[in-house]
């Protein structure tokens, strides 16, 4: 599985950025899609997470409310949604598909890293 993200940028605190995450090749194997970030200084932590096929969704705390992960899967897209951006949202995002629909807060679950994209938010 190939993934491409796409969609960072710099914005003003408060306002919104919409990331996607492109897959291909081996699609048949997605079983969920999560998106982490990696902020400078600090882990790469878990932000979204969303099931291939049912469509559960799971957030962070730090996000909920705020951003919304969601999936095209006749376009094998997967999206996020920020809205009401923060400076501390400012970090390397990056998506990652699993073969498990479960822990996936957990990057132990997760098989295939695109390239992150950087959200940059101004205060």
């Amino acid at each position: 599985v190939q993934l491409q993200a796409s969609g960072g940028g710099l914005v003003q605190a408060g306002g919104s950025l919409r990331l996607s995450c492109a897959a291909s090749g081996s699609i048949f194997s997605i079983d969920a899609v999560g998106w982490f970030r990696q902020a400078p200084g600090k882990e790469r932590e878990f932000v979204a997470g969303i099931t291939w096929n049912g469509g559960s969704t799971y957030y962070a705390g730090s996000v909920k409310g705020r951003f919304t992960i969601s999936r095209d899967n006749a376009k094998n897209t997967a999206f996020l949604q920020m809205n009401s951006l923060k400076p501390e949202d400012t970090a390397v995002y990056y998506c990652a598909t699993a073969t498990y629909a479960g822990g996936l807060e957990y990057e132990s679950r997760y098989a295939y890293w695109g390239r992150g994209t950087l959200v940059t938010v101004s205060s």
